[in-house]
């Protein structure tokens, strides 16, 4: 499926990761069943982002980077989601970011979801770590429509509306993604866009008419 896949896509957001470990073999083997140009963003577990807040994780950092490391070149970030309950708290974020890149430099991108993560002093200290900050639809905050200020990994997680995981975008919806993605663009890393409504299939098909759309525009 994912060898089917690559051909249509040129990215893959694993989320399976967030809920259980995978064995180096098996990123190994996905590695090796993809074009050398495809990439993968793997989702760190919710054992460092929901259960332990951020906090007291290196040991399950390095686990998780020793997992992932096996994607070799294949490996083309890292996706940080936040509990919605999550409070900013500069000080654990600091020693979390800080923490991570001792011991890499894979781009990182983080969906936070309070809304304490969406002002300035935010967004300073992300960019300090080198830490983009995705746009996620529906947002819970106007600002988490886009990506934050300055990113260098602009990456767009989309999951239904107004049915989480459940509801289909319509073209209208599509066009507008489109031409958000042309007039947010900056630098030379190509953006990300991932469709999360999966429940009932159309990720898929709406990854690929926004394909169709930002080809015709």
């Amino acid at each position: 499926m994912l060898a089917r896949y690559a051909t249509r896509f040129p990215v893959v957001e694993i989320n399976s990761s967030f809920y259980r470990p995978h064995k180096p073999g098996t990123y190994q083997r996905w590695a090796a069943s993809v074009p050398p140009t495809f990439r993968f963003s793997v989702k760190l577990p919710r054992a460092i982002s929901h259960d332990s807040g951020l906090v007291g994780v290196g040991a399950l950092l390095d686990r998780f980077l020793a997992e992932t490391g096996a994607l070799g070149t294949a490996l083309g970030g890292l996706l940080l989601q936040l509990p919605p309950s999550l409070v900013l708290d500069a000080r654990s974020a600091s020693s979390f970011f800080r923490a991570l890149r001792r011991r890499s430099d894979v781009p990182l991108v983080c969906e936070p979801r309070h809304a304490s993560w969406f002002t300035a002093h935010a967004d300073a200290l992300l960019l300090r770590y080198g830490v983009s900050r995705a746009a996620a639809d529906p947002p819970r905050v106007s600002a988490a429509a886009t990506p934050g200020d300055g990113s260098t990994w602009q990456y767009w997680r989309w999951h239904g509306a107004p049915r989480m995981y459940y509801s289909n975008y319509e073209d209208a919806s599509l066009s507008a993604l489109a031409a958000q993605v042309r007039q947010q663009r900056t630098g030379n890393r190509a953006p990300w866009v991932i469709f999360d409504n999966t429940a009932h299939g159309f990720a898929i098909a709406n990854a690929l008419r926004l394909q169709e759309v930002a080809a015709d525009a």
